[in-house]
């Protein structure tokens, strides 16, 4: 009689990772702090918009040249796409899925919500569904044009006039700003907490930064909606 074969195979350590729960949220912690970098580059990039359409200009046309001649004409900037967009959709991901899990090990709702969950706490989710959207909305508006009635290819500063010369622009910049400032300020401290960072001695200082960045974050890219629609930026 012949003997059966076992053809059973063990999950790969990367797959063993993801399927825990503490790989997922390791996951969510680096792409965060991936995203997060990317946030406080592109807002020091957005200030430049203050010294005139000549410096703006020239910055975006830099982000297009960078690398060269090594690299090849926007290879460096879609090189950071691509990261962005494995970072974003890792993050979206494992956030999901843990919900899920969170969801499914607690069927019922808790009577009493614990007193120490925070407002940006309480709205991680829907701050997240905004921040998606507007992220689809950001590139069809500045990067494609194609829901920017009088985009100017090579024109970014005169498109980030138009797009804050409406209000519908101002309304959906500041309330994404807003939603990423709350997002910083607990996704900060949640990826130090997992990444191991977190102890007594240094949890008032990580809280201070968590704060810090979101506060600067915040104030500064709605700086730029702001002056356009003063008159500072024209």
């Amino acid at each position: 009689m012949a003997l059966a074969t076992r053809t059973d195979r063990r999950p790969s350590f990367a797959r063993t990772v993801w399927d825990s729960s503490v790989g997922k949220k390791t996951v969510m912690a680096v792409s965060g702090l991936i995203m997060l970098l990317y946030l406080v580059v592109h807002m020091l990039g957005n200030l430049k918009i203050f010294f005139g359409a000549a410096e703006f200009d020239g910055y975006a046309h830099w982000l297009r040249t960078l690398g060269e001649p090594f690299l090849h004409h926007e290879w460096a900037l879609w090189i950071v796409r691509v990261v962005l967009v494995v970072a974003v959709v890792a993050h979206a991901v494992a956030a999901y899925q843990l919900s899920r899990r969170d969801i499914k090990a607690r069927p019922s709702k808790y009577v009493h919500k614990k007193a120490r969950t925070s407002y940006a706490t309480r709205t991680m989710r829907w701050g997240g569904i905004i921040l998606a959207l507007f992220i689809v909305w950001h590139v069809l508006d500045l990067t494609t044009g194609t829901v920017h009635p009088d985009f100017q290819a090579g024109h970014p500063y005169q498109n980030v006039i138009d797009t804050f010369s409406t209000w519908y622009g101002n309304v959906i910049y500041i309330v994404a700003v807003l939603a990423v400032g709350l997002h910083v300020r607990h996704g900060f401290w949640s990826a130090a907490q997992t990444l191991g960072a977190g102890s007594r001695t240094r949890d008032r200082a990580l809280k201070i930064t968590a704060n810090a960045l979101a506060l600067v974050l915040t104030v500064g890219f709605v700086s730029v909606p702001v002056a356009v629609m003063t008159g500072v930026v024209s």
